[in-house]
């Protein structure tokens, strides 16, 4: 992974909304989504280059904001190993649900 990017927002609309306009700004690659609370705090996140993680990000923000408050963002660029190992792990459970409903 190159970079990551995090969009982290308040609720489910929010969070896929920000996705949409991430995906359609950069040219970045979904990895995976974390759900608390519920559902009513979702962190998206994103890899590709640096600057097209940058550029995903501040869209994502900026359309969840025009929805509520986005509550965080962040870019990590050449990320750790085990912060690599830790989205791993988050995108194989998301996987695992989607191979559950798909059934």
């Amino acid at each position: 992974m190159k970079a990551l990017g995090f969009v982290e927002v308040s609720g489910i609309v929010a969070a896929v909304e920000a996705l949409d306009s991430m995906l359609k700004t950069a040219d970045v690659e979904f990895v995976t989504c974390e759900k608390r609370l519920g559902g009513r705090l979702v962190t998206i996140i994103v890899t590709g280059s640096i600057s097209a993680v940058q550029e995903a990000v501040e869209s994502g923000t900026a359309r969840a904001n025009e929805i509520t408050k986005t509550v965080a963002h962040a870019i990590i660029a050449n990320p750790h190993e085990e912060i690599i190992r830790m989205i791993q792990i988050s995108a194989e459970k998301l996987n695992l649900a989607r191979e559950v409903v798909n059934k």
